[in-house]
């Protein structure tokens, strides 16, 4: 048996290149569950659990975790918690507070907010920040540029300012979505339709401007002709800057592999930026049209 185990989420896969071909070397095994129920965490505890990562919202499903159930849960086992919060920010959602260990940001998404560095950022006591900063960290090359962490201050001066614009904006889009003909569902965690959003509503005091939409397809040439009938949103995998975005989930289908009775090939992530809601929805309706 591995002597170090984690816990991490199922739809954090995507990007779990290290956890998959890295860890592994050093005798790390990991678990993967299903975080919405928290029966599955403490399934896939094992006697050498060390830590449970997770990411709430994710950023395609947006599922959730109830973050101070887990937390309980760990420290009832001695296991650290960490969560991804970049969704959220700190400014809407607190994992520390709800007991979470660590917090980690995507300091290249909201709090840089220009699109044009990349940084991230963790979060926790002293002791523990102590010990990765005196260890890990110094061996890792990670220390960031002076110019790049200017860049990040002068994103933190006007993050509130942002995140409240685009706040505002993105239930303007959800209605125009979700009463689209040509859309079957949208997600979001602050609709009403959204499977978990009463526990949204309890852990986070804002969700931003990522959200995905599932287009009525036969063909992924449909996708395509959306996408690129959109005149100013553009295709990236990023998010939190000024500009609009949208990544199709079919992206890297071949025209013969897409499926349409398989939702995730009918799926957009669309990232709200900070332009007028009327704007937005102009160039979606071309996208539309397109089709």
């Amino acid at each position: 048996m591995p002597w170090y185990s984690t816990v991490v989420l199922r739809p954090f896969l995507r990007r779990c290149w290290p956890i998959f071909n890295i860890l592994p070397r050093f005798n790390v095994d990991t678990t993967y569950v299903d975080g919405t129920l928290l029966e599955n965490f403490a399934d896939a505890i094992r006697p050498n659990t060390r830590i449970i990562y997770l990411e709430s919202p994710n950023s395609w499903s947006y599922a959730l975790q109830d973050l101070r159930a887990v937390a309980d849960l760990a420290r009832d086992h001695g296991i650290i918690t960490i969560c991804d919060n970049s969704y959220c920010t700190p400014l809407y959602q607190r994992p520390i507070e709800m007991g979470i260990d660590l917090a980690l940001q995507s300091a290249t998404k909201y709090i840089g907010g220009h699109s044009d560095t990349v940084a991230g950022v963790l979060s926790g006591s002293s002791a523990m920040i102590k010990k990765i900063f005196d260890s890990e960290y110094l061996n890792i090359g990670s220390g960031i540029q002076p110019f790049n962490a200017w860049l990040l201050i002068r994103g933190l001066r006007t993050l509130s300012a942002r995140l409240e614009r685009v706040s505002a904006t993105t239930p303007k889009i959800v209605d125009f979505l979700k009463h689209h003909p040509q859309v079957e569902k949208v997600l979001f965690p602050f609709d009403v339709t959204f499977p978990q959003y009463e526990l949204a509503r309890e852990q986070m005091s804002g969700a931003c401007g990522l959200l995905s939409f599932y287009l009525y397809a036969d063909t992924r040439q449909e996708i395509v002709r959306f996408c690129e009938g959109l005149h100013h949103i553009m295709m990236a995998v990023s998010w939190g800057g000024h500009e609009s975005l949208i990544l199709p989930g079919c992206a890297s289908l071949l025209d013969e592999e897409f499926n349409p009775d398989n939702p995730a090939h009918r799926v957009l992530r669309l990232y709200v930026g900070l332009e007028d809601a009327e704007y937005l929805i102009k160039d979606l309706e071309r996208g539309f049209e397109s089709m």
